[in-house]
């Protein structure tokens, strides 16, 4: 192990047993969390105050006082997530708010942590971020804190073209926003920050909104401002349990006595897993602590208070200016899980054992890209833990398990930058009780229980902790806690080649290596990522051409499946209040409709079988298990006439489709008559197939073609597919993957919840209107709001644009995410994209407003709009001039 001379000048160190390293220096960081820190720390002490050691009138302000016995908000958690919670309540008028801290506010992980203002992020992320960095300079006038923040800018380097290409796909989508950035040269990165190595680069991107805060300072301004409101603190006060009663929160139990409350809150940081422990029925927060390293250097010739925000993902370093000196850390592409058994208790203002060894890539790196630090000295060695979630997304939202309950943590190391915006957010969805749009991202309910495990947890946040800094390719796939729900089909389809992803848990075929051979074994998952032209591409156009032209067979088994039923009528008159569509349909009809939200925003987009008079069953995509479970059970009747079972488990699903699928499907089975006439599209049949008794058959696919869905009894499952099988040989049969699905669905326009559609989105937007039955005589959710929007006009559509000008070999590629330009404005994002095999050209679908030049109001959008607009789609920086379609062409 090689370490520069003059950095650890300040350093002597000496190996002891265990091959571990221990140094000392003037002032020893905290070693290990079994011994507390007692020396004031140079990441604690700002402005000249050790924070831990308030003045009397302060620590009495939140110490020692009686508990209120009821409050209609209690928030746990008194880092800069519960304060910004807590402030953000108060100030849209909730000020009956109890914040409870079982230490001290910002003991946990938030005053440690580096306080860097700079994320490369977008969407619902992007818009908490901005918001932050407008909040944060106005909190000193509001409350008489200064946090700390300066407008230093980032500067995000690159050393290879591919993240040039990032940054420029980046750059694309922040510029929509509104947010100011540039690309530079390598030749101009040093006139923004002239420490920085410049010989190896390809470029940089310049944001120039970007700074740096103090986090305990944030924090104490975020409290101030709260209580100035009327929020009240209370530190020293644990949580011990969240009280229960008819199938909600009733309040919260703690070492110092009861509250009863309406809401709870959970933002207790990398402790909000065990907190969500302590409630019954028990709430799912799926997250694990890291150690996380940086190191504080002593003052750095050159180095000054205005210098920007260094990132150096391909180094996966970054650089602040501090005091001086500098924060250097990075995103460790090895990671080290902390706490799988649970946090040690009274762990506050703690940090854990130093680990140089551990840090060396990191501090490698530092060096190459600041040769000035060669020559600096280390101020202090900091490893302090760090929660990450499942996907790198933060925890947001209402538990599915229990109304009255909110979460919010996770965030992945970027609470401090984000942490005004996500009390916002919060703030909005605790008081309207409906999620913000477009936070389907961050919602607690992409999780299921499986997301849940301490042991899955520790294994994938190995892989999460250095992804912000990963080269962020277009369909990436997790690698880490994989195989943990397999369709009965997956041997064979590894057999065959599948290159499978992973969706809610479950593998799935994305597409498959290689046409189906009895001896073939799996060469191995291609895992180069590309902007352009995809490795798959052919194998895809393969696969498509299957279902285009002959027959082909898909494993859908992930989709989520529920069983409604009552004795009486009832789940007629359920349904018809949850469904726009009309559901009292005949007997062995399927259907496809919306369950919308108030706004008449999709809350799930499905389809409904009936397979009798009083039971249905409901299909929907993989990503919505847990959330339509959830909008099920809060419309279930009081009465309990209604019951909803999961059958996810119980049915595999096989979709077979193709012009010939008909064809084929009469081979399979003589219990039933394949004619269109007996047996047409939207129609539900029980029929056997080989010696496979109660297959569900449905006589739809989820691509536009001729196809049915066989839903099978698990145990069945292998018998089912090696019959279709054989019986497909004659047929020219052939397995297809996910991938394949997509760019069928898409030269057909069709929109996918969760990709294209979310909870903001409406039918009428997405020319689904004949999915809505105003005159089914129904009160049915969402009702009154399509019936507004009918009436004046939808201000937003979805819309197909085949691009004109794209080389397919040359060009980038749309991935969904690129800016929709019109007469030179932004008027939308893509949402979805892929290449149109049959129509030759590059496709990609989104969504299209008009603002008003004038005033930025969204303006009723026409047909005309849409026909007659100049479009161009911009990938990278470069535009392409695109055709625009409300209607797909004809296949």
């Amino acid at each position: 192990m090689q370490l520069h001379h003059a950095l650890w000048a300040n350093c002597f160190r000496v190996r002891t047993r265990g091959n571990r390293w221990l140094w000392s220096c003037e002032k020893s960081p905290q070693r290990c969390h079994k011994f507390k820190n007692t020396e004031p720390d140079v990441r604690w002490v700002s402005c000249g105050v050790d924070r831990r050691e308030l003045s009397t009138a302060q620590a009495a302000e939140h110490v020692g006082k009686p508990l209120p016995s009821q409050a209609r908000v209690v928030i746990a958690g008194g880092g800069v997530i519960g304060c910004s919670v807590a402030y953000h309540l108060a100030k849209f008028g909730w000020t009956d708010v109890v914040l409870l801290e079982q230490g001290r506010l910002s003991c946990g992980t938030t005053w440690h942590a580096a306080g860097c203002c700079a994320m490369l992020v977008e969407g619902i992320l992007r818009e908490m971020f901005e918001y932050s960095k407008q909040l944060y300079p106005s909190l000193e006038a509001e409350t008489d804190v200064n946090t700390g923040w300066q407008q230093t800018g980032s500067i995000y380097v690159a050393r290879t073209e591919d993240r040039m290409i990032a940054y420029r796909r980046h750059a694309d989508v922040i510029r929509a926003m509104g947010v100011d950035c540039d690309l530079v040269s390598p030749k101009d990165v040093n006139v923004y920050h002239p420490l920085l190595r410049v010989d190896d680069l390809k470029g940089a991107l310049w944001v120039p909104g970007d700074g740096e805060v103090t986090p305990s300072d944030l924090t104490q301004a975020l409290a101030k401002g709260a209580t100035l409101k009327g929020v009240q603190i209370h530190e020293k006060v644990a949580v011990e349990k969240v009280l229960t009663g008819a199938g909600r929160v009733t309040g919260v139990r703690t070492d110092k006595g009861d509250i009863r409350c309406e809401h709870f809150v959970n933002c207790t940081g990398q402790w909000a897993w065990e907190v969500g422990q302590q409630s019954s029925p028990t709430v799912r927060v799926p997250l694990h602590s890291c150690e996380h390293f940086y190191i504080i250097t002593e003052p750095v010739q050159g180095a000054n208070s205005t210098m920007p925000v260094a990132q150096d993902p391909d180094g996966y370093n970054y650089m602040r200016e501090w005091d001086g000196g500098f924060i250097c850390g990075g995103f460790e592409p090895k990671v080290k899980p902390v706490f799988t058994d649970g946090i040690p208790p009274q762990f506050e203002f703690q940090l854990l054992e130093e680990d140089w060894d551990h840090f060396q890539p990191v501090l490698e790196q530092i060096l190459h890209r600041m040769p000035a630090l060669k020559e600096a000295k280390v101020k202090k060695f900091l490893n302090g833990p760090e929660s990450f979630t499942a996907d790198l997304f933060p925890i947001m939202g209402q538990a599915p398990e229990l109304p009255g309950y909110f979460v919010a943590a996770g965030m992945n190391s970027g609470g401090i930058a984000s942490a005004g915006g996500v009390g916002k957010v919060m703030a909005e969805w605790i008081i309207s009780g409906d999620p913000p749009a477009a936070t389907w991202l961050v919602d607690t309910r992409r999780f299921g229980e499986m997301h849940n495990s301490r042991r899955y947890l520790r294994q994938r946040v190995k892989e999460i902790l250095p992804m912000p800094y990963a080269q962020p390719y277009p369909k990436p796939e997790f690698q880490s806690a994989r195989k943990m729900r397999m369709s009965p089909l997956y041997t064979r389809l590894e057999k065959a080649g599948a290159v499978f992803g992973v969706k809610m848990g479950y593998e799935r075929a994305n597409w498959f290596s290689k046409p189906d051979s009895d001896d073939f074994v799996d060469a191995g998952h291609v895992t180069t990522g590309t902007f352009g032209k995809p490795p798959w591409f052919n194998a895809v156009h393969e696969e498509y051409l299957a279902c285009r032209e002959n027959v082909a067979i898909m494993d859908m088994s992930s989709f989520t499946k529920f069983e409604v039923e009552s004795t009486g009528d009832e789940v007629v008159t359920y349904l018809q209040r949850l469904c726009c569509n009309e559901v009292d349909v005949p007997v062995g009809t399927v259907l496809h409709t919306g369950m919308l939200n108030h706004y008449g925003g999709y809350e799930n987009d499905c389809s409904l079988a009936r397979l009798s008079e009083n039971l249905y069953v409901v299909i929907s995509p993989s990503n919505q298990m847990v959330r339509c479970w959830e909008w099920l059970h809060r419309h279930l009747p009081k009465e309990g006439t209604v019951q909803v079972r999961d059958i996810t488990s119980h049915y595999a699903a096989i979709n077979v489709l193709g012009p010939r699928s008909r064809e084929l499907m009469a081979e399979l089975t003589d219990t039933v008559t394949m004619s269109s006439q007996y047996f047409p599209s939207f129609t539900c049949r029980e029929l056997s197939i080989g010696f496979a008794p109660r297959v569900r058959a449905m006589s739809l696919s989820h691509s536009g073609e001729l196809g049915w869905m066989l839903y099978v009894p698990q145990e069945y499952a292998l018998h089912v597919y090696d019959h279709i099988m054989q019986k497909g040989r004659d047929f020219g049969i052939r397995n297809v993957g996910y991938y394949t699905i997509a760019h069928l669905r898409m030269e057909r326009a069709f929109a996918f919840w969760g990709i294209d559609l979310d909870a903001s989105v409406t039918p009428f937007e997405c020319q689904r209107e004949h999915r809505v039955k105003f005159g089914k005589g129904v009160d049915f959710i969402g009702r009154s709001a399509l019936l507004k929007q009918k009436q004046e006009g939808v201000r937003q559509r979805f819309v197909m644009f085949l691009l004109d000008n794209h080389d397919l070999e040359n060009d980038l590629w749309p991935w969904g995410g690129e800016p929709i330009w019109e007469s030179g404005r932004v008027v939308g994002m893509t949402t979805s994209a892929g290449y149109g095999y049959t129509l030759k050209k590059q496709i990609c679908l989104g969504f299209v407003r008009n603002p008003d030049p004038q005033t930025g109001q969204g303006q009723v959008i026409t047909n005309e709009f849409i026909t007659k607009g100049k479009f161009d789609i911009q990938i990278a920086g470069k535009k392409f001039s695109a055709t625009a379609r409300l209607f797909p062409p004809k296949l």
